[in-house]
């Protein structure tokens, strides 16, 4: 999990480092209520989870918050006037956590992975807002850790269908590179972080 962060890093630091170098390019500038996701557009965000009741009970310890990965790219724009846009895409997080109490305990793992589609209006110039719904699958996973009675020692996992519906907004500090807040309802209530778009 740790290589996996890191090159997640990695590929947005470079991604930034291009989308500086754009941005410095000549270019016609937009009008003051024009939208900041139009067709054609792709946005990748990575981003951190908060809140929320998944292993939030005593015990648990060495919490990994959820890390996501998501994609979007604009399949229409102008749907109702110059300022709204429609995007599809799709979305990876991961979290997991420990439960142990004197030497012994479980460890368990949260994969999502899902599509998604968002209605995106541009009230405020350099800033996306927009609301949309999750479909997904949720996988599962736990195994033993320390020493235990053999009666206890198991591992399992499961999954199942989820949704989740989300509001949240970008805010462009470049015309490629920006900031980003989710709330809603899914694995965590607060999602933050950072988008490129090209």
């Amino acid at each position: 999990m740790k290589n996996i962060c890191i090159t997640l890093v990695f590929v947005f630091l470079s991604s930034f480092a291009q989308g500086q170098t754009r941005s410095m390019s000549v270019s016609t500038p937009k009008s003051q209520n024009e939208s900041t996701f139009l067709k054609g557009d792709n946005v990748v965000a990575l981003g951190l989870g908060l809140g929320g009741t998944l292993y939030s009970g005593s015990g648990y310890s060495s919490k990994i918050p959820l890390i996501s990965l998501s994609y979007e790219r604009c399949v229409k724009d102008r749907l109702f006037d110059d300022k709204s846009s429609l995007g599809i895409g799709g979305i990876v997080g991961y979290t997991s956590s420990k439960w142990e109490y004197e030497g012994y305990g479980w460890k368990y793992s949260d994969i999502v992975i899902g599509v998604r589609g968002a209605l995106h209006y541009a009230f405020v110039n350099k800033l996306d807002t927009y609301t949309g719904l999750m479909l997904g699958y949720d996988i599962l996973s736990s195994k033993t850790i320390g020493e235990m009675h053999s009666e206890w020692d198991y591992s399992a996992s499961t999954g199942g269908f989820v949704w989740a519906w989300y509001l949240g907004a970008r805010y462009y500090f470049t015309d490629s590179f920006a900031g980003f807040a989710e709330l809603g309802y899914g694995v965590s209530i607060i999602n933050l972080g950072v988008a490129m778009k090209f």
